[in-house]
């Protein structure tokens, strides 16, 4: 993926503007009215789709908070956006960075029961598209900024906030700004074919001293977690009238026989492959299948998608290859199949580095009644393409993943309020 060059870099200050103090709920509310939907690698029109709408809307909150801002065109109507607070000493005598991470798009919103873009509070609950995932985190994170651009508390590092776009299919923006601010490809699982060209940073000009990673963990932190290889897989058939199927071949009959094997390798062969004592075992699943035009036609394709999840120790082009090799052998010839290139191939979290910002990032947590432990999570984040640049990385955020992507999603205000007090303590003490 081709960026545009670096658009905006470090833009004035406005002298009328301060630092002020953000309530954490306005800051959330805010966010879940500006839709930015990510279309999931499909054709999209209409004004809700895209990361675009949120982006103008935080370039002007860090500017009226005297931040400065910088943009980085990842796609059209797609830009990370970087703002920075001064540390006590800065980077270039020796003071240390912290980056904190958090992604601007949500999953799409068919088969909401609610209205995905009005934020509602019931309770303790604030509801609407994206509030756990991960608006909610992102709030917390800009509310213990502008805490501290304000009150410049003393020991404090300087804190560098991105706010990448594409985390929900495909992580482009994290690759983008991992490349931008290493200033090299990133080893971290995705083929030479995604990385993005990016430009450089001057609010981060170098790998940071610690990142911490915004999604929905409940208060603790994820020290690991897995990766994922996917692609689609397709049989092909002849396609004929439905009245004389014996003329032609159903390729969804073809695919069925596709779909035993599969079934038989996620039950008998993955789940034996490897172990993670945080993340468990290794899964495949098929979340998709469409094949034919028509229920009087006999189908000439039918095509699945395929999710492996790949342990932290695991290589995922390794892992999709060893799938492959395990359906041609069961198959055979006579079961033709044919494998897309892979779209998205990425490599889990380690916990071979991030043990000592995982523990006081835990105590930070602890202290504002948040459980703090050291956990493993299946899903995936933004946090691998981090970690590969030599940076330790962990993940952090109010709310669960139990609430993330679904009909009524929401998330709870006292683990949000929490959130925001945890980050700015950690942050007067990193």
């Amino acid at each position: 993926m081709v960026a545009a060059p670096l658009s905006n870099p470090l833009g004035s200050v406005p002298a009328a503007k301060a630092p002020m103090n953000l309530d954490v709920v306005q800051v959330l509310s805010d966010l879940v009215r500006i839709p930015s939907v990510n279309p999931m690698g499909r054709a999209a029109s209409g004004d809700i789709f895209y990361e675009h709408r949120v982006t103008g809307h935080l370039e002007g909150l860090f500017r009226g908070l005297g931040l400065p801002v910088e943009r980085h065109t990842v796609a059209p109507l797609r830009d990370n956006i970087v703002t920075r607070v001064e540390g006590d000493v800065p980077p270039q005598r020796g003071g240390k960075i912290l980056m904190l991470e958090a992604h601007q798009d949500t999953v799409p919103v068919e088969g909401m029961t609610i209205e995905p873009f009005v934020p509602k509070i019931h309770g303790s609950r604030l509801y609407g598209r994206g509030s756990c995932d991960i608006k909610g985190g992102m709030a917390a994170m800009i509310t213990a900024i502008a805490r501290l651009a304000k009150e410049k508390p003393f020991g404090r590092p300087t804190v560098v906030l991105v706010c990448t776009i594409n985390e929900e299919h495909g992580f482009t923006g994290a690759k983008h700004w991992a490349a931008t601010y290493s200033g090299k490809i990133p080893d971290s699982g995705h083929g030479p074919e995604d990385v993005p060209v990016a430009g450089r940073s001057e609010l981060l000009p170098r790998v940071p001293d610690a990142a911490i990673v915004a999604e929905p963990t409940k208060l603790n932190v994820v020290v690991a977690h897995k990766g994922a290889a996917r692609w689609r897989c397709s049989t092909r058939g002849v396609a004929t009238h439905s009245s004389q199927p014996h003329l032609g071949d159903n390729a969804i009959y073809r695919i069925s026989r596709v779909l035993q094997v599969l079934e038989k390798y996620s039950r008998d062969v993955v789940t034996k492959l490897a172990t993670h004592p945080l993340c468990g075992h290794p899964t495949l699943s098929v979340g998709l299948i469409w094949g034919g035009i028509s229920v009087n036609t006999v189908p000439d394709v039918c095509t699945i998608e395929i999710d492996r999840r790949v342990l932290p120790v695991e290589d995922a082009q390794v892992a999709l290859d060893h799938c492959l090799d395990y359906l041609q052998s069961k198959l055979g010839p006579d079961a033709p199949v044919v494998h897309d290139k892979p779209f998205m191939l990425t490599r889990g979290l380690l916990d071979t580095n991030n043990g000592e910002l995982a523990e006081r990032l835990g105590s930070a947590s602890r202290k504002h009644g948040g459980p703090g432990e050291r956990i493993g999570v299946p899903f995936g984040t933004d946090a691998p393409h981090f970690s590969a640049t030599g940076c330790p990385t962990v993940v952090f955020g109010p709310g669960s993943i139990d609430q993330a992507h679904t009909a009524d999603e929401w998330i709870d205000i006292d683990q949000l309020r929490a959130a925001a007090e945890i980050i700015y303590d950690f942050c007067t003490s990193a």
